[in-house]
């Protein structure tokens, strides 16, 4: 059997190894890329279906480093970034029988009937409120701590519904939301911590990351396949099995199957990208006891469903979505808006919309059928999106993740640390993905950058 050269092996064809994969091939870097799946992407996969233009993964990103706007650059010609209208920037947010939008000022916050009274006076203290002094708060417990259980209940607990599906009492702030601990810890408010950022001078780099929402025009597939194509299809083998990274005398040896049989490659340096309960299997020579330190990654499982419909009649949906807190005890955790953000998603009298059902808090609804989820979609389609009860969506398509979203809970500076001391004892070996450094794309697209750059500089 022929053993392969590589420099190399990039396991996972996510957006963190085709990120990865992409900047090292424009570096001139012999690697190889295995993904188990038959396809690239990851979680991200664009569907087309009679004239609806659908995710069945994430939707958006949010352009929070300059490396999201900096890789669109470097594509430029085979991928172009789209970023969401202005008319879709309202925030929705569900209470008692319809969603109320975010407060956008100083006169709607004083209106919004989603927070009580005394919280939007609590708010006025903010800058003036102790700073936390236990490293693992929750983010619920510093929301309910500076802002007030109503801004907890109505804002907090629905956006990490919508970001990490996840429960905000367990999502430890400094791992979950770094930034946010940050500008407590720094500045002693968000308030005067966000102040002081805005008054900080920007470099022409830093002003790249504009922090708006985006995709890639006509779906995020078209910037997973772009970054496929430099890379080289010859270098990208799928529906790898039974895949192991072993310690060799000169590097690592990566050992696979293929429908075309058995396959061997040597390389000097190996990239894991993928989750982490895969890793004990990948990596067998690494100790129970210290992998499961990593391993123990919880995911929040997510179902997200796409409706389409052909005309939305007199209803109109110019915003980017509207979530629903935990409190309201419904079946759903968000409804998006994708084609008021993005051109081309429906046709033009139309509209997509993307469903989130389960998460931490409702992980039973993975075990509902298809059927059953249906009925749960077809009624928050007519009593939260208004449609009347004669209309009916023209498409639903219905997708489960059940390991969708990693959960940064209180034994993720345990995971990072074990990880930081693996790669320091095994020269050339690097762990990464969503297990660390943040979920989001724009998290991803800057590991797979700074990895790249360091491996090219080195």
């Amino acid at each position: 059997m022929e053993i392969l050269q590589k420099d190399i092996v990039i396991i996972g064809a996510g957006l963190t190894g085709l990120t990865t994969a992409f900047y090292l091939a424009k570096g001139k870097k012999n690697i190889a890329v295995l993904e188990k799946s038959n396809r690239i992407g990851g979680q991200i996969h664009t569907l087309h279906e009679d004239g609806f233009t659908f995710e069945s993964g994430p939707n958006t990103g949010v352009v929070s480093y300059p490396e999201v706007a900096e890789l669109f650059s470097a594509l430029s010609g085979t991928c172009t970034l789209e970023t969401a209208r202005e008319e879709s920037k309202r925030r929705l947010i569900w209470k008692g029988n319809r969603f109320h939008a975010l407060p956008s000022g100083l006169l709607t916050a004083v209106t919004t009937p989603l927070f009580t009274l005394g919280d939007k006076f609590r708010i006025l203290g903010e800058p003036f409120r102790a700073k936390g002094t236990n490293p693992d708060e929750s983010v619920g417990e510093l929301a309910s701590r500076r802002l007030g259980e109503s801004f907890l209940k109505y804002a907090v607990d629905p956006f990490l519904s919508g970001v990490y599906a996840g429960d905000p009492m367990k999502l430890v702030t400094r791992y979950a939301l770094p930034k946010l601990y940050n500008l407590e810890q720094q500045y002693g408010s968000f308030i005067k911590g966000s102040i002081a950022k805005a008054k900080q001078p920007k470099t022409e780099r830093d002003r790249l990351a504009t922090k708006k929402v985006f995709s890639a025009e006509g779906g995020l597939s078209n910037l997973t396949d772009a970054m496929a194509k430099t890379i080289g299809t010859e270098n990208i083998t799928l529906s790898t099995n039974h895949l192991k990274i072993e310690p060799a005398d000169k590097g690592w040896t990566i050992s696979f199957t293929t429908p075309a049989g058995e396959q061997t490659i040597q390389a000097n340096q190996v990239i894991t990208t993928t989750g982490a309960y895969t890793l004990p299997e990948l990596l067998p020579f690494i100790e129970k006891e210290i992998m499961d330190k990593i391993s123990s990654l919880h995911y929040a499982p997510v179902i997200q469903a796409s409706v389409g419909i052909r005309d939305t009649g007199k209803l109109c949906f110019d915003a980017f979505g509207g979530l629903v807190p935990s409190c309201e005890e419904k079946e759903v955790l968000g409804i998006l808006y994708p084609s008021a953000c993005f051109y081309g998603r429906a046709p033009e009298k139309g509209a997509v919309f993307s469903f989130f059902i389960g998460g931490v808090k409702r992980a039973e609804l993975m075990d509902k059928t298809d059927e059953e989820l249906k009925d749960i979609i077809l009624r928050a389609f007519h009593d939260m999106l208004k449609f009347p009860d004669n209309i009916q969506p023209d498409l639903i398509r219905i997708f489960r993740h059940s390991r969708a979203i990693p959960q940064y809970e209180v034994n993720s500076g345990e995971r990072f640390q074990t990880i930081e001391m693996l790669e320091s004892r095994y020269s050339g070996l690097i762990l990464a993905g969503n297990i660390k450094g943040g979920i989001g794309m724009a998290d991803r697209i800057r590991q797979g950058t700074e990895i790249a750059r360091t491996i090219l500089e080195n």
